[in-house]
């Protein structure tokens, strides 16, 4: 095991699978230096600029490309730099990348995966700042995955790029300098699997991305009020993993869905309604949902921490349920 940050730990997960794999390729906007994240630095020195590459700023061109590609059997990894910049290539992911296999009769295979930011950095305002995850769960053919650490990142990444499916790759802004413990094997976490971070007997928590971490410090809190939370990442947004998340609200009788992204049509309304179709018995509470409000995030810093959920939100639901 060695410790590194979230965007080193994609880092390499993109080295090593550029190294086992020459059909892996990474381009997009600024991707030569890293901007933003700083993921793709240094990548041209070891694969050169045949596999590496800046592109126009044109998301349609970028995601246009990435397809092409794909089909012809490469396995592309194109960064759009915010996931609110991902609207200007929704036809080219909703309606081609998404749906070439199924109606090629599966002699096509899409194999591209997505890499794109989401989520709050400070002040980054109404578009540069949202959570569009729920958008895409929305559409079959699609893989969404949200890492939340910088083990998952990095093995999580490594199984998206060998899918040969269309994988979007969410990477939360404040995650990438975030530090964690790495496996030093070259190593895969699967895909489509949710991961108990904690076991608990009185409440399930289900979240992903940056709010493992609120959930995280609220179950301390609880622990300490003799509440046991038991906590779910879900990892990969679509396919959910019912049986992991059914198994747990069985067993707690509570459940409470965090998430960033708005409330209204979140991925949290799906999880829930997938408990309550199918778990509803198990239930001695209302199912809670903590989420961001609807409304477009803020500039101001005090206004975008207060329309966001965070570690009081979430044992305020809690103690609810609870009591």
């Amino acid at each position: 095991m060695h410790e590194i940050t979230y965007a080193e730990a994609l880092r390499e997960a993109m080295r090593e699978e550029m190294a086992r794999d020459e059909n892996v390729i990474a381009f997009g906007i600024d991707v030569v230096l890293g901007f933003l994240s700083g993921v793709t630095r240094g990548l041209i020195d070891e694969f050169g600029k045949d596999r590496v590459r800046d592109t126009p700023i044109c998301e349609q061109s970028i995601i246009g490309l990435a397809v092409g590609a794909s089909i012809m059997g490469m396995r592309p990894v194109p960064e759009i730099q915010f996931n609110d910049l991902i609207t200007l290539c929704m036809d080219q992911i909703v309606n081609q990348a998404a749906k070439l296999r199924y109606m090629s009769g599966g002699n096509l295979s899409v194999p591209v995966t997505i890499r794109t930011c989401c989520g709050i950095l400070g002040s980054g305002a109404a578009q540069h700042s949202q959570n569009l995850e729920a958008w895409f769960i929305h559409v079959p053919g699609l893989t969404v995955v949200a890492p939340s650490t910088p083990a998952e990142a990095k093995g999580l990444l490594k199984s998206s790029i060998r899918d040969n499916n269309p994988v979007l790759f969410f990477e939360n802004k404040r995650l990438y300098t975030q530090k964690g413990q790495v496996p030093d094997d070259n190593y895969i976490i699967p895909l489509r699997k949710a991961n108990i971070v904690k076991s608990g007997s009185d409440v399930t928590l289900i979240s992903w991305g940056y709010m493992l971490q609120e959930v995280n410090a609220a179950a301390e809190f609880l622990q300490k009020e003799g509440i046991e939370a038991e906590i779910i990442d879900l990892r990969t947004l679509s396919p959910l993993d019912k049986r992991t998340m059914l198994d747990s609200v069985r067993k707690t009788n509570r459940v409470v869905i965090i998430e960033e992204g708005c409330r209204t049509g979140g991925v949290g309304a799906e999880v829930s309604a997938i408990i309550a179709e199918e778990a509803l018995e198990n239930l001695d509470a209302p199912i809670k949902r903590v989420a961001a409000m609807d409304t477009p995030i803020p500039f101001s810093p005090s206004l975008e921490n207060y329309v966001l959920p965070n570690k009081e939100t979430v044992l305020k639901a809690v103690r609810e349920i609870m009591h």
